[in-house]
């Protein structure tokens, strides 16, 4: 899952397997001696690659990062339409969520509880990110291709990242036996109409 070539380092190997005890154990708390064992190490060993577990934690919520907005560039690079970039970026973030259940359970917090604050704030700060993103794409859209919308650029933004956010709830509330981008098409279609007053059957 994380790896950056062809040879997987220590420390990839440690970052994967918290992210698959993540999954495999859903609801529960990962300790450092059950990770060593996963990986096959002491646990003096994990923490010549981590110094904490936090460490650990914010090493999984970097790839998520790097790998949510990585495709979100994408998304910007290759669709011209303001709303159409909108629809994509939430699936980014509902596909990631698919791809990477125990990875999902950071972005809701679930793996998160008893941990240092500043882990909770960076997932709030990678929402808050994809948020004024959508926000300033629906306001090019006001400006190059003018529309009726129902709700302000800033609150239809929060709609659909609330929309993201319980979806991915749904997901790990269910143990991953859902799949949280299965029906957004088909809804976005259904919504967008009533959301903005154009078009948006596009792709």
């Amino acid at each position: 899952m994380i790896k950056t070539g062809a040879k997987v380092s220590r420390r990839e190997q440690i970052l994967s397997a918290l992210a698959k005890m993540l999954e495999d154990s859903p609801g529960e708390r990962i300790t450092t001696s059950a990770l060593a064992k996963a990986v096959g190490v002491s646990e003096a060993a994990l923490y010549r690659h981590f110094p904490s577990k936090t460490k650990m934690f914010e090493g999984l919520i970097e790839f998520i990062e790097a790998t949510v907005f990585a495709q979100m560039t994408l998304v910007l690079a290759e669709q011209k339409s303001p709303l159409k970039r909108c629809e994509l970026i939430v699936s980014v973030l509902l596909q990631f969520a698919e791809q990477h259940p125990g990875l999902s359970r950071l972005l809701v917090g679930d793996a998160l509880t008893g941990e240092t604050a500043r882990l909770r704030q960076r997932i709030v700060q990678l929402f808050e990110r994809i948020e004024t993103q959508l926000k300033q794409l629906l306001l090019d859209a006001e400006v190059r291709q003018p529309f009726s919308a129902s709700l302000p650029a800033a609150t239809l933004a929060h709609f659909l990242m609330a929309y993201a956010d319980g979806v991915i709830v749904q997901f790990v509330r269910r143990e991953f036996q859902t799949s949280p981008s299965a029906h957004w098409r088909e809804q976005w279609r259904a919504l967008a109409p009533f959301l903005i007053a154009m078009d948006v059957a596009e792709g």
